[in-house]
């Protein structure tokens, strides 16, 4: 029993020691010998730990991976996640076709980016704004303003928002986007907007 014993202790004393030398060793050896290029090991030849530009790069789930990106969310707020330039998150507006509340397949995989970010911040609420163009009754109008705001709705709770998150509300042509009676500004009218307020 006592042998089985250090048959176990002794293979693991030796990668503890293995463990304790590796971090005691810095990377000013490396940087000494002009033969070698960032990264490699005076050793064996292959890529340290902080070579990030190998094609060995393996991700956390084990498969390999080479387009892995940075993980800055951590560091940011939620409203600089929202507010970051080219970012899916900042644009916010939803167009429409003529007298439709078809979501667009576009306007779909924007909305799967704005239903992810929600389910995964709780603190997180939308007003969902529908709008149309100036064409039609005002009671039509805010009838299909309304259609367009829960066609996102329905989306976003596809998505994994809890419906305590979204709120909608149709202006119908109350408050146009663009003021003018062509196709450019109706187009720019047909909409719905998304109004994160973060709590």
């Amino acid at each position: 029993m006592r042998n089985n014993l250090m048959l176990v202790k002794l293979p693991l004393l030796a990668l503890i020691a293995m463990f304790i030398v590796g971090c005691q060793s810095t990377g000013q050896e490396l940087s000494n010998d002009p033969s070698l290029t960032d990264g490699q090991s005076q050793t064996d030849g292959s890529s340290g730990a902080g070579d990030t530009t190998g094609s060995d790069i393996t991700s956390l789930d084990g498969s390999d991976d080479t387009s892995m990106t940075p993980i800055v969310e951590e560091d940011m707020t939620v409203q600089q996640m929202l507010d970051e330039p080219g970012s899916a998150l900042a644009n916010r507006i939803i167009y429409f076709d003529f007298d439709s509340a078809k979501i667009s397949d576009e306007s779909l995989a924007l909305l799967e980016a704005h239903g992810n970010f929600i389910a995964g911040n709780g603190n997180v609420s939308v007003r969902l704004e529908g709008h149309t163009d100036e064409r039609g009754s005002r009671e039509y109008n805010i009838a299909l303003g309304d259609r367009r705001a829960q066609s996102v709705r329905r989306v976003l709770l596809f998505q994994g928002a809890s419906v305590d998150q979204l709120d909608t509300v149709s202006y119908g042509e109350e408050q146009p986007a663009m003021l003018g009676h062509t196709e450019d500004a109706w187009s720019k009218n047909r909409r719905v907007e998304l109004v994160y307020n973060v709590n």
